[in-house]
């Protein structure tokens, strides 16, 4: 963190996390260069134009119409479109063309306008960025109250391996959203696989609505949508690590994961799923927040 940042109160570390967490939508962005990304006539996402003209290598997969990037209308079925740009990408990543396919994970997201929709294709989860496609999670928020109801949160140290934000601290257990699967299956598996949570403890969890998001770097454009949940637990439940991409639990009050969230050493988007855990449990206030309304409205961005 630089030297500026430090000196910075909480509420503004928050608020500078906030607009980098919702960087496509600031000015000198690359919102206004991009190009609408269209499948059977619906836009379900954006192509940066250094990523439209390596696309447009392949004329007979995507085509451009005015301001959009197309999947050609030949590709008239979910399983063609599929293929299709399977095909593309594979070859893009054996030419190394794009830093983000290194981290082919050989895991499908699907690919739509809304989250109700049905799904026009699916993506290699690795390559989605370079398209803008929004892409969906589930995150657990696992916490206890002691004998005086004061709230304390159980938190997860990612491994050192993991190919996105290895060493750092997040959710108690959390998951991408693959094609096919729901979000309570979704639930239900990542807090079995990482924190050995069993399923008849891990459905007591409550949905309490959404966050989402939309920044961009160097690997591309990334809407978010993370579907939050509250998981209170017993207080001598103690999570125990599954299968390798957690390190370490920590179990702290509150207030301790109220500072962490604002450091370098925590998830950007996990920190976000505890924002909004701290204004939901009224841990943060309007009348001593200056910045509450921004958090709000800086959580629930449309994508």
């Amino acid at each position: 963190m630089s030297t500026t940042l430090l000196l910075l109160s909480w509420s503004d570390k928050m608020l500078h996390l906030l607009r980098r967490m919702n960087s496509f939508h600031l000015p000198g962005s690359s919102l206004e260069k991009c190009l609408r990304f269209e499948v059977a006539g619906q836009q379900v996402g954006w192509i940066r134009p250094d990523v439209a003209s390596v696309m447009c290598r392949y004329p007979e997969v995507f085509c451009t119409v005015g301001g959009a990037i197309e999947l050609c209308p030949t590709l008239d079925s979910y399983e063609r479109r599929t293929q299709a740009v399977d095909v593309v990408l594979q070859t893009l990543r054996k030419e190394a063309e794009f830093t983000c396919l290194k981290g082919w994970r050989n895991e499908m997201y699907a690919v739509m306008p809304r989250f109700c929709d049905a799904p026009l294709m699916h993506m290699e989860r690795a390559a989605t960025s370079l398209f803008g496609v929004k892409r969906y999670g589930v995150h657990i928020n696992g916490f206890s109250r002691d004998g005086d109801g004061k709230l304390s949160m159980w938190l997860g140290r990612r491994s050192s391996t993991k190919q996105t934000y290895p060493g750092k601290l997040d959710n108690l257990a959390a998951g991408g959203l693959a094609s096919g699967c729901s979000v309570k299956h979704t639930l239900v598996k990542e807090c079995e696989e990482e924190a050995c949570i069993p399923p008849s403890l891990a459905h007591r969890a409550r949905p309490v609505g959404t966050i989402s998001y939309t920044y961009e770097d160097d690997e591309g454009v990334f809407p978010e949508c993370q579907f939050v949940f509250d998981l209170e637990l017993p207080s001598d439940f103690k999570p125990e690590i599954g299968d390798g991409e957690v390190q370490e639990f920590y179990f702290y009050p509150i207030d301790k994961v109220k500072e962490l969230i604002v450091g370098e050493d925590f998830k950007p988007n996990c920190a976000l799923v505890v924002l909004d855990f701290l204004i939901r449990h009224s841990v943060i206030e309007p009348d001593s927040e200056p910045y509450y309304q921004e958090f709000v409205s800086g959580l629930h961005r449309s994508l």
